[in-house]
């Protein structure tokens, strides 16, 4: 091999470029993993498990909306019995009330740009 000395110069660059947003994030102390949300209410109560709205609220949210509009079923049954309204208004933002730190913080992380407030109103922030 006569030119191994480029070859590997030319590896090593490679390896910055590729790995440099790794670096960037370790050196500029960039917050790494999903955000942390607060949750603002006094209920303790959710449709469903934490981890399970984590992973899966939008399938839980699309599935409401076939169950409402296209069945007229308006009732969730809670995995203890409860039973909650299918509704993302008046269920879901009544805890989650305040739309730009708890939704946008992780919709932002997430890359994604549900289309929820196209038919549905915005919360009101908390004040």
């Amino acid at each position: 091999m006569y030119d191994a000395g480029r070859v590997i110069a030319g590896l090593l660059i490679f390896l910055a470029i590729v790995t440099s947003p790794l670096w960037y994030r370790l050196v500029s102390g960039a917050e790494g993993g999903p955000p942390q949300l607060p949750l603002v209410t006094t209920d303790t109560t959710c449709v469903a498990p934490t981890p399970y709205m984590r992973a899966l609220h939008m399938e839980l949210l699309n599935s409401w909306r076939d169950d409402v509009v296209r069945r007229g079923d308006r009732v969730h049954i809670g995995i203890d019995g409860t039973t909650y309204e299918k509704s993302l208004s008046r269920t879901c933002t009544h805890c989650h009330s305040n739309k730009a730190e708890f939704c946008d913080r992780c919709h932002d992380y997430a890359a994604v740009n549900p289309y929820c407030w196209d038919c549905h109103v915005e919360p009101r922030e908390a004040q």
